[in-house]
């Protein structure tokens, strides 16, 4: 069973949104400009940047653009290629397509049969 592994929370104003995740709920932010994103760490993470508590997710935070215009949860896949398949198959579209994110893995996003926006995860196996 696959399961949901992050969060996305596309802003008008990435300061404004920041400031108020971290006054209402205490989430820490940490930037990466040069992606245009800035993780939300809702949980401690291990060496590995995996959430140590079980059933927990971490998350980020983008400038709102079509097609992310609302808020998106992921779900980690073991192939990338073979979920794309067989979200067509059964009646949703690619979004946007596989791309490498980093050293770290792949990321895509779809559309269900019901118009929401999923993300798709794909870790990369380091040894």
């Amino acid at each position: 069973m696959d399961k949901a592994v992050h969060f996305e929370i596309p802003a008008d104003d990435l300061e404004r949104a920041q400031k108020f995740y971290k006054s209402v709920f205490g989430w820490k932010m940490e930037q990466f400009p040069e992606m245009e994103y800035i993780m939300i760490r809702t949980t401690p993470v291990d060496e590995k940047h995996m959430p140590v508590e079980p059933g927990a997710i971490n998350g980020g935070m983008m400038k709102r653009q079509r097609p992310i215009t609302a808020p998106v949860i992921t779900i980690a896949v073991q192939d990338m290629e073979a979920a794309m398949k067989n979200i067509k198959k059964a009646g949703g579209e690619t979004v946007r397509g596989k791309m490498q994110v980093g050293e770290m893995g792949y990321a895509a996003y779809f559309k269900d049969t019901e118009g929401n926006i999923i993300g798709l995860w794909q870790t990369i196996n380091q040894s």
